[in-house]
């Protein structure tokens, strides 16, 4: 089998990035998926950061992972990848500092682009999950992991939720951010064309929507007219592999057909309902 290097994946992903079109993210998840992906004439995938809470520790996206945990499971896939592999960094796995190291750490595992965003994690007591932290401390460590990339064909996007925020508000970041010198901006919570169009053209680097299947957000054309490369639409990969491996071992088990889905089936093997428990008990304010 014929390989590709870290450094030509890394500028292939520049390259589309650089192109006209919108590219469909392929979820992968382990080096098998990456290799399915590639062969499968995906031009990019994706390692989320819930995805690797999943796979790794059977638990659900609460910031549990640890930077060594996930640098692991990127390395395994970056061994064997034959396609640029982006990877949600999450809030960089601390202060500017953490930033630093975790940049290092992921630029070695052989990935092609990493986004960092600006949310407060992991959450703190009496805070929501939805909590950004000021946009002066995501710009320093924005910075920071500039500094911190030995190639420069690595490509660090910047990612924050426009679902919390106003037009004003999520313009300014995003325009702070593009000015700290990140390769692209990341955004969740775009809710349609026109919610995308006020922000993009305050914009002139390339953007990455996580979509999650928002049919408001299906038109690559379109997305691309408006800046954007990269589209993140949820990773149903990965939640069918875990729904073949309950039917399989229940079959073999002979034990009936079950009709509980995939989300139903990651809801309950990673304990999710114990976790809110623990949350509500140990880090809310009580009246």
């Amino acid at each position: 089998m014929s390989t590709t290097s870290q450094r030509e994946l890394r500028v292939q992903f520049r390259q589309l990035l650089a192109s006209n079109a919108c590219y469909d993210t392929a979820s992968v998840f382990d080096p098998m998926s990456a290799r399915i992906a590639a062969d499968l004439g995906f031009e990019v995938g994706i390692l989320g950061g819930s995805v690797a809470s999943l796979q790794v520790l059977a638990a659900p996206d609460f910031a549990l992972i640890t930077l060594s945990e996930f640098v692991e499971q990127a390395t395994r896939i970056g061994r064997v990848a034959q396609l640029p592999v982006i990877v949600d960094a999450d809030h960089g796995y601390g202060n500017a500092l953490n930033v630093m190291r975790t940049v290092t750490e992921l630029e070695r595992a052989g990935i092609a682009m990493l986004t960092l965003e600006d949310t407060l994690l992991p959450a703190q007591f009496g805070h929501k999950s939805t909590d950004l932290i000021c946009v002066d401390e995501m710009v320093g460590k924005l910075r920071a992991a500039i500094e911190a990339r030995v190639d420069p064909e690595l490509s660090i996007f910047a990612r924050t939720n426009a679902g919390v925020l106003d037009d004003e508000a999520l313009i300014q970041r995003v325009k702070r951010y593009q000015a700290a010198g990140v390769d692209g901006i990341c955004m969740v919570g775009i809710r349609d064309i026109d919610h995308l169009a006020r922000v993009s053209e305050h914009l002139s680097i390339p953007l990455m929507l996580i979509a999650y299947g928002n049919p408001e957000l299906r038109d690559l054309e379109r997305l691309a007219e408006l800046g954007v490369r990269m589209v993140v639409n949820g990773h149903a990969a990965y939640f069918a592999a875990i729904k073949a491996t309950y039917d399989c071992l229940r079959e073999q088990r002979g034990i009936s057909a079950s009709k509980l889905s995939a989300s139903e089936l990651s809801t309950k093997y990673s304990t999710l309902e114990e976790y809110r428990i623990w949350a509500r008990e140990y880090m809310e304010v009580k009246e």
